[in-house]
């Protein structure tokens, strides 16, 4: 037993001096952090973390001073802030915590800042291209599971599965998701499945479900690892992502062929209610059976009808009618020809008419045309035997103006040498050659001296 001395507090005591000591020794401070595992309740109140790399602190935003900050700032898992606040002791839990009177953005926190920069990184690649995302099958039979086998996810999923469609066949690869080394097993289980799993193998699994229940986004980190998207996306298996709550989001989201809100959501959008597909095929049946029905009915109505045709009662009839009918349309066929061939000889008769006619009127017209030519040419000819004649004369008298006869008509005279060269010079003649001097009536012989 205590002595009498010592002071025995009791633990209500003691946590209300830590606490008054806290609200005198520190009081109102500004603290900077990142936010995490940020909530906020029915209440309106919020409650939160502060952390940065070694602590954490918790934090409460009471509804008053929430209206204040949600009109300036909008507070999500890992933006970093600055509060103001009081430090005290939340009696019940015996935690210490910050009443947050104020808060400010302080700048991206820096799980943030890396998750946008590897998002935008793996985007900018394709890998959330959602022209490369594939359509789930209609009716899986076999699915595979990548999470813990011993959280509530795995026997949520497996609830829900047994519920919807007790005969599908689940294979679960159980990894760590979340601390070191998670997001590694993680992308190798979804490397696993491909491996032994895939198409061709002898368990081809239809769906793969990747996936664990909520958490702060330290907790879900794991599935924003560059090496899990990869992974993701590089398998050739549908596959749907269920990390966290509806308001998570991760690199394994985008990758993925489908992003479901919960673990439980993923589990029923993998596979309709086999009530569903025992509806759809009933209807398929009565359908198909009305259809059959229907059709029999038809081919039962045919046969009748062909029972009492008397076509088959009495086929000599049909075929005595079908002979008439040959006979029918043989002679409307010859009367058709001959009838043609009459009217192919009236046209050509009429086309020999119309041809001598155009024919002799054109030799008419030929022989007018010859007559008015020859008439036009005739009369061409004498104006240019007129014109011709006229230049004739003009020529005659020309020349007879420029004939050296005509000067002898005036009195001059021409003398040549015996061969004929006519004397312009005494230097042309010597003495005793004989010229011929030729006047106007006559030539006269002469001998130089």
């Amino acid at each position: 037993m205590p002595s009498a001395e010592i002071k025995v507090y009791t633990i209500s005591e003691l946590t209300r001096q830590i606490k008054q000591t806290l609200e005198d020794e520190v009081g109102h401070v500004w603290v900077e952090g990142e936010i995490s595992n940020y909530k906020v309740y029915g209440s309106g109140h919020a409650y939160f973390n502060l952390k940065d790399e070694t602590a954490q602190l918790s934090a409460v935003l009471f509804a008053g001073a929430r209206a204040g900050v949600a009109a300036t700032t909008r507070l999500a898992d890992g933006q970093r802030v600055r509060a103001y606040g009081q430090i005290t002791v939340f009696e019940n839990r015996g935690q210490y915590q910050l009443i947050v009177r104020k808060i400010e953005a302080a700048g991206v926190g820096a799980l943030m800042q890396r998750f946008e920069e590897l998002k935008r990184k793996l985007q900018a690649e394709g890998l959330f291209d959602p022209a490369r995302k594939r359509p789930l099958p209609r009716l899986p039979q076999r699915i595979g599971i990548v999470t813990s086998p011993t959280g509530a996810v795995i026997h949520d999923m497996l609830n829900v599965l047994g519920r919807r469609f007790p005969n599908l066949q689940i294979r679960l690869a159980p990894v760590k998701v979340q601390g070191a080394g998670a997001a590694e097993e993680i992308a190798e289980a979804v490397a696993l499945f491909n491996r032994l799993c895939g198409p061709g193998s002898a368990w081809p699994a239809d769906v793969l479900i990747v996936g664990r229940g909520g958490g702060s986004l330290e907790d879900l980190w794991a599935f924003n690892e560059e090496v899990v998207a990869r992974a993701v996306a590089g398998s050739a298996i549908p596959v749907i992502s269920a990390v966290g709550h509806e308001v998570d989001f991760s690199l394994c989201d985008f990758a993925a062929d489908l992003r479901a809100p919960t673990p439980s959501a993923a589990a029923e959008l993998v596979i309709a209610p086999k009530s569903e597909f025992e509806a759809e095929v009933a209807r398929q049946t009565r359908a198909l059976r009305q259809a059959l029905q229907q059709r029999a009915a038809e081919l039962r109505s045919r046969l009748a009808a062909a029972r009492t045709s008397p076509c088959l009662r009495q086929p000599e009839h049909v075929t005595e009618r079908l002979a008439q009918r040959v006979d029918t349309l043989g002679m409307r066929l010859d009367h058709a020809v001959r009838q043609r061939v009459q009217a192919e000889r009236q046209r050509a008769e009429q086309a020999f008419s119309r041809l001598r006619l155009l024919r002799e009127r054109k030799v008419r017209q030929v022989e007018a045309r010859v007559v008015l030519d020859e008439r036009r040419l005739t009369q061409a000819c004498r104006l240019q035997a007129d014109r011709l004649r006229t230049r004739v004369a003009g020529l005659e008298r020309q020349m007879v103006l420029l004939s050296p006869l005509a000067v002898l008509e005036r009195g001059y005279s021409l003398t040549r040498t015996a061969d004929g060269r006519l004397v312009r010079s005494v230097a042309d003649v010597a003495a005793g050659a004989a010229l011929a001097t030729q006047v106007k009536d006559g030539v006269i012989g002469s001998v130089v001296t």
